[in-house]
C-alpha cells in the first residue's frame, strides 16, 4: 500500500473512534509497526489534521473540515464527479453552488492524474431539470429549517385540489428526477406524510424547535417506509 493511501486509511480508522485509541491498537489495525504509525500521525498533523494525544495516552481525531491530499480509486472519483454534477444541475441555486464548490475543493486535493479524471469524467449527467424559481426557494427554506431543526407551517394543495394548512416536523428532503418531496411528521394527521414541493402554496418557518431529535425521527420514518440506511458512517 502506498503511503498516501495508508494515510487516508488511517484517517478513516481514526474517524471511527469517539474516544482516544492506543497507538498499538491503531498499528495492529493498520498492519504497520508502531514506529511507522507514529510517523504517519506526525505527517497527518503537519498536513493540518486536528489530532490530539500522545503515545502514552492514545490518539483522537477532532471532527472538523480537514481535507488532506486525497488518494481515491478511479471509480470513487467517477462517483464523486457524477453525484456532485447531478446536484449542481438539479438542486436549488444555493445547494448547486455548494456542489460546484465541493467539486473544486476535491479537485484541488487530488493528485494530477485523478484531478484530470475528475474533469474528463466519461460518465455523463442527463439533461438538467432544475426546479422552477418558486420551488427552488421553497427547497432552500426547507433545507434551512432542517438545519435549524425548526417546524414548518405549510399551505398545501393535494392531488385532489383540496387546500389545507399543516404544521410539520421536517425529516428529509428528497431531490428526485421529477419533483422535490418533503417527508415530515404532520401534527394534523399525527403521522408521517409526504409533500410535493410544487404543491406548497406558501411556507413559513416557525421559531418552534422540532420536539424530537433528527436521528429518532429519521429512524422511525425509515422503519415505517421499509428503507434501509444508504450507508453506514465510519
Amino acid at each position: 500500500m502506498s503511503r498516501p493511501l495508508r494515510l487516508a486509511q488511517l484517517l478513516q480508522v481514526l474517524r471511527g473512534y469517539r474516544r482516544p485509541v492506543r497507538g498499538q491498537r491503531l498499528a495492529d489495525q493498520m498492519g504497520v509497526s508502531l514506529r511507522t504509525l507514529y510517523r504517519d500521525i506526525a505527517t497527518l498533523r503537519e498536513q493540518g489534521a486536528d489530532l490530539h494525544g500522545d503515545p502514552g495516552y492514545g490518539f483522537f481525531l477532532e471532527p472538523g473540515e480537514f481535507l488532506p491530499p486525497l488518494t481515491l480509486p478511479a471509480l470513487e472519483v467517477d462517483a464523486l464527479s457524477l453525484g456532485l454534477r447531478w446536484v449542481a444541475a438539479n438542486a436549488d441555486p444555493v445547494l448547486a453552488d455548494a456542489a460546484r464548490s465541493a467539486l473544486a475543493r476535491i479537485s484541488h486535493a487530488l493528485p494530477e492524474a485523478r484531478r484530470q479524471r475528475l474533469h474528463d469524467n466519461p460518465l455523463g449527467v442527463g439533461p438538467a431539470r432544475p426546479p422552477p424559481p418558486t420551488v427552488a426557494q421553497i427547497m432552500q427554506q426547507v433545507r434551512e429549517a432542517l438545519a435549524a431543526r425548526r417546524c414548518l407551517q405549510l399551505a398545501y394543495r393535494d392531488a385532489a385540489g383540496e387546500d389545507s394548512v399543516r404544521t410539520v416536523w421536517p425529516v428529509t428532503l428528497g431531490i428526485f428526477m421529477t419533483d422535490p418531496m418533503l417527508a415530515a411528521w404532520c401534527e394534523t394527521r399525527a403521522a408521517f406524510r409526504h409533500f410535493r414541493l410544487d404543491r406548497v402554496q406558501a411556507l413559513q418557518r416557525l421559531e418552534v424547535p422540532i420536539p424530537a431529535t433528527h436521528p429518532v425521527l429519521i429512524r422511525r420514518w425509515r422503519k415505517e417506509q421499509g428503507i434501509e440506511p444508504e450507508w453506514e458512517p465510519c
